[in-house]
């Protein structure tokens, strides 16, 4: 059996966001996060729009306003042709009768609208797209195509334009206990110990697996 090596782009090959990612404004918690760049750029040429602090922005000129921020968590699946869209309102005020941007207005046209976060373990569908500020929830998943324009609670599944809430991926019960746990937080040893329990739905075994877990390692400390 042989194994041929895939091109540069291709569906299976995924870009890990830990190791690509340069812009100062992005941060990128673990990893395991990757983008499915096979039919576009990079994650940071394709998917973030509008974002200080890439290469030629650095160095054209200084930010004039605080800039928002983009927080990646570990475990984050993003779909192909994703956006990301950031710089807040873009200098274009909806208050103004004119939304142009003017340059001799531009410091009081600019409006920011917070940090952008995406949750540990979310997934982020093909051609989805966030606008500015909004938080993804642990564990969410955002359809493909949809536009999220507020933020969407742990576990949740958001579709359509403006994306709507679909359903919760499992009972409440079960996802207070899930967020409860930390499970993204738990070192790299535990969670590789844990997988199997954790790449299935019964909330009762995990709990027990984890307590076991934690239980044998006081054990030998």
């Amino acid at each position: 059996m042989s194994f041929v090596s895939p091109p540069t782009k291709h569906w299976s090959v995924v870009e890990l966001l830990h190791e690509t990612v340069k812009n100062p404004n992005i941060h990128v918690r673990g990893k395991h996060s990757y983008y499915s760049n096979a039919w576009t750029g990079s994650f940071e040429d394709s998917v973030v729009r509008y974002l200080y602090g890439d290469e030629y922005s650095l160095k054209a000129w200084e930010s004039q306003w605080p800039v928002d921020q983009l927080h990646i968590g570990d475990y984050v699946c993003i779909g192909a042709e994703a956006v990301i869209l950031m710089g807040g309102n873009h200098t274009h005020r909806t208050d103004w009768f004119s939304l142009y941007p003017f340059p001799d207005v531009i410091l009081d046209a600019y409006k920011g609208k917070g940090d952008t976060v995406i949750a540990d373990g979310a997934w982020i569908g093909m051609r989805a797209m966030l606008m500015p500020g909004i938080t993804v929830g642990e564990g969410a998943i955002i359809a493909s195509g949809a536009i999220v324009t507020k933020d969407v609670a742990p576990y949740t599944i958001v579709a359509g334009n403006p994306a709507t809430v679909v359903r919760s991926r499992f009972p409440a019960p079960v996802v207070e206990t899930l967020l409860g746990m930390g499970i993204y937080n738990w070192d790299q040893k535990k969670f590789d110990a844990m997988k199997a329990y954790l790449c299935a739905s019964e909330i009762e075994v995990l709990v027990s697996a984890s307590a076991k877990y934690d239980a044998s390692v006081k054990i030998t400390e």
